[in-house]
């Protein structure tokens, strides 16, 4: 880590403070437009490492209401060092040269009507021996709709194509690989980008970086309510909730098997709801 990496990070987390706040005001508009005064519950949490004076932490907000059967919004950020045989798979670690600080936000939401989509958001900010950002979001319909998946690709495709004319097809293609359950043969939704290991070799970079971040997260929140407030409102059959408990079945197997971000939480000490909020209120297998 250099001089410039400390403030940097300090930067990348306050935007992604203001980014959850704005996303759960935003949640619980929605819950009101329907009737529910349902609002997010913050739940701060201290990370503990032995012999680390301060290694960080981060905040949890949970909302249960109408429309969002079940949201997570969680900022962390956390400073230590990687357990050594784990050091050696992240980006710049090693077991010789094991430290890092990492901010990041990242959200995901299940829904109480089976025709809205569920969504999964993370954007974040690391630094080891080197910096970077990674992020990005997928939509996960139990009930596609063309119109919607669509919708949500077009987002993203204008903010990446604001950065760099490669970055959506890299990215697109990125979460298709990523978001894909091997054992079932099967995407987990209908995609989104995903992107990591942007490298900050100095600030300008870090600048550059900065500002695409932010872009995903403002597609983000463009597009997401646009969805669910299309949707909310349609009826729903006992054959629709049972095919999004099903589908919950496999995005639960994903996160648990596969997900890279659960196997972060879990091996720098993070907090164990706010890592496992990913999952599901419900579900069922057959």
């Amino acid at each position: 880590m250099t001089d410039w990496t400390a403030p940097a990070a300090a930067r990348a987390q306050a935007w992604f403070e203001t980014l959850r706040d704005r996303i759960c005001a935003e949640f619980e508009a929605i819950e009101r437009e329907a009737g529910s005064d349902a609002a997010f519950d913050y739940a701060p949490w201290q990370r503990e490492e032995t012999g680390n004076p301060d290694p960080g932490g981060g905040t949890r907000g949970l909302m249960k209401g109408q429309v969002f059967e079940k949201v997570g919004v969680n900022v962390s950020t956390v400073r230590g060092n990687f357990a050594p045989e784990f050091a050696g798979t992240i980006n710049g670690a090693s077991a010789e040269a094991p430290g890092f600080a990492a901010t990041g936000i990242s959200l995901v939401a299940h829904m109480a009507n089976p025709h809205v989509p569920a969504v999964h958001m993370n954007t974040r900010f690391l630094t080891t021996g080197k910096a970077w950002f990674g992020g990005g979001a997928d939509l996960n319909p139990p009930i596609p709709y063309a119109e919607d998946t669509e919708e949500f690709h077009a987002a993203f495709r204008a903010a990446c194509a604001a950065h760099n004319p490669t970055y959506y097809e890299r990215f697109a293609k990125w979460a298709d690989e990523y978001f894909f359950i091997p054992h079932r043969g099967v995407h987990r939704g209908v995609g989104g980008i995903f992107y990591d290991h942007l490298e900050c070799d100095d600030e300008a970079a870090f600048e550059r970086h900065f500002h695409f971040t932010r872009d995903v997260g403002e597609a983000f929140l463009a597009v997401f309510p646009r969805l669910v407030r299309r949707r909310m409102a349609l009826d729903w059959t006992a054959a629709d909730k049972q095919a999004q408990l099903e589908w919950r079945g496999r995005y639960a197997e994903f996160n648990l098997v596969y997900d890279r971000g659960t196997l972060f939480g879990l091996k720098t000490g993070g907090n164990i709801d706010a890592i496992l909020m990913s999952l599901p209120p419900e579900a069922v297998w057959t």
